[in-house]
């Protein structure tokens, strides 16, 4: 039978209507310049619409053309988030899942990569039945696409799509393009459109300035949309008047018109643009929803961060990738949750892990004045001897350590080379002439795997089980025989060292029941010296702290009460 024109991916349109759903989306986009916390704007409008009783899902749509973030250096993005479905996400992502306190998917991540590529392989394959591959209608119908599947698929009774980049940028057109044309097909009481600007102050005639704002809507326009909503980002309170003229020139009612200063805390930003600005009534206009937020959880959250930074607790995190803020961003907000949940701030101390390589470092004075150490994941061997150092520290003086991901493998060869007297045990990923006999090797490729193999989507991503053994630190933090945790690694501890390290009081208490691998590790005897094989960092949350790192402060902190 003859394929219709109107079954093809270019004749597929409101998929999201034919299914019966009344799903609304609010899209978020930014001008003047990136950084200025869309992504926290995105996440706290979530927060209240969830705290309005309304089932909240989000997408970050990024305009580069890489597949995914997996292979992106953190230097340049950040972190690379992870999904309980294995995607290697924006770190955005991550600030939406914290925010909500819901677990995303896939679909919350979506790329011009991965658009592109969907697109040329429906060429490829013939679907558009030989028409001329375009643009508009094929790849905004695939963006298009993808937002009503997440409606459908999530059953949200909002969408919160944010689009990565500012307006402007070439890259990014094609996404403006796809909201304009799903905001005409939805119709009214259904879109909302944010648009985030920035108001600069001007050091030489001490004012702050409106016209990047106007700008930036203007390119907006440009693009056939006009924002129902202005969040003002500044360093400083707005006068009222230059709010006046931003909402007239830039034709958005005043009350849409809502200044988004910089605040002591990002948690702090639901409360102010709810409890200051009412946004959930603003917003409720144009969604044609009556919205009435509990915020009870937020403000029981600031009475408790309020109190806690009463009392300090001094935290090492030993890396190297510190000189990008972003790149340790989960494991950061994971250690402050965890000390706010015990009545205190964590004073997290960055100790480079080259540095600390050398001996006469004056990081190791910084590094012993820390009730706690924490390293986190990483790749390749730069810095490994450094935080391997920091592991020895902590075994050997008693002071709480959390390895994450290669923080839990370098603690392992570091308590192997000791114990098994062989300084030169090592890791697969570090032999990189393979010069070493593989009987060195504490940690070994993932089971399957080769070199050869290309980079991207080739880890062990996502969920997987863990049977925790009772009797153990682990045990006391979970609370439970069976736990689920997300994963980012491409090496696995070798099981043939396995034995040998037990009888000198290595305790393997997380096993992957279906390979019989190790999860989780930790020294018998020790306050708290525990490695993780996965990312608890992920499913940590500002107002419910992961067990694994609430259990490490309550250790940190017992230690740093006696003194040590």
């Amino acid at each position: 039978m003859k394929r219709r024109a109107e079954d093809s991916p270019a004749g597929r349109e409101n998929s999201c209507e034919k299914s019966g759903l009344e799903t609304r989306f609010i899209f978020i986009t930014g001008g003047v310049s990136s950084s200025l916390g869309k992504g926290i704007a995105a996440a706290s409008i979530g927060a209240i619409m969830k705290a309005a009783r309304q089932r909240v899902f989000f997408q970050k749509l990024d305009p580069y053309l890489n597949v995914d973030s997996g292979t992106m250096n953190p230097f340049q993005h950040g972190e690379v988030f992870v999904t309980d479905d294995g995607a290697e996400t924006d770190l955005d992502i991550g600030h939406y899942e914290r925010f909500v306190n819901e677990s995303l998917t896939r679909m919350s991540s979506i790329t011009a990569g991965q658009v592109f590529r969907t697109v040329l392989d429906n060429e490829r394959r013939g679907e558009y039945l030989g028409g001329t591959v375009q643009y508009i209608p094929h790849v905004t119908d695939t963006i298009k696409e993808r937002m009503h599947r997440a409606a459908k698929e999530s059953k949200a009774d909002i969408v919160i799509v944010e689009v990565g980049g500012t307006v402007g940028d070439i890259e990014g057109a094609v996404f403006l393009e796809a909201i304009r044309q799903l905001r005409s097909e939805l119709g009214p009481n259904r879109t909302c459109h944010v648009h985030m600007g920035f108001v600069p102050h001007m050091e030489a005639s001490d004012e702050l300035k409106t016209k990047p704002m106007q700008h930036s809507v203007i390119k907006v326009r440009e693009s056939g949309l006009q924002p129902d909503m202005i969040l003002a980002r500044a360093d400083r309170a707005i006068p009222m008047e230059l709010l006046d003229k931003i909402s007239l020139f830039c034709g958005v009612r005043r009350d849409a018109v809502i200044p988004a200063p910089t605040l002591h805390s990002i948690y702090d930003v639901p409360l102010y643009l709810e409890q200051e600005h009412h946004i959930a009534e603003v917003m409720g206009r144009y969604l044609g929803l009556t919205l009435a937020p509990d915020m009870s959880e937020w403000e029981e959250g600031r009475r408790l961060h309020e109190e806690a930074q009463e009392h300090l607790i001094p935290i090492a995190l030993v890396g190297k990738y510190l000189h990008v803020k972003d790149a340790y961003l989960s494991v950061y907000e994971a250690i402050r949750s965890a000390a706010v949940h015990h009545n205190h701030k964590a004073d997290i101390m960055l100790i480079d892990s080259e540095e600390l390589e050398s001996a006469g470092s004056p990081l190791w004075e910084d590094l012993k004045r820390c009730a706690g150490i924490v390293v986190p994941g990483g790749f390749g061997s730069r810095g490994v001897e450094g935080k391997m150092a920091a592991a020895r520290f902590a075994r050997t003086q008693g002071v709480p350590y959390l390895g994450l991901c290669l923080g839990a493998q370098l603690m392992v060869i570091d308590f192997a080379r000791d114990v098994l007297k062989d300084g030169t045990l090592t890791s697969q990923e570090f032999d990189e002439k393979k010069i070493l006999d593989p009987s060195k090797y504490v940690v070994h490729f993932l089971p399957g795997q080769h070199e050869g193999k290309e980079k991207g989507g080739t880890l062990r991503l996502g969920a997987y089980t863990c049977a925790v053994q009772a009797g153990t630190k682990a045990f006391e933090a979970y609370g439970r025989s069976e736990i689920s945790e997300r994963h980012r690694h491409r090496y696995e501890f070798n099981n043939d060292f396995r034995v040998r390290l037990e009888k000198h009081g290595l305790v393997f208490s997380g096993i992957w029941p279906e390979t019989g691998l190790a999860e989780i590790v930790e020294v018998e005897g020790h306050p708290f010296m525990v490695g993780t094989q996965f990312h608890p960092e992920f499913k940590s949350r500002p107002h419910h702290p992961h067990p694994m790192f609430a259990k490490f402060a309550e250790a940190a902190l017992a230690c740093h009460a006696g003194g040590l």
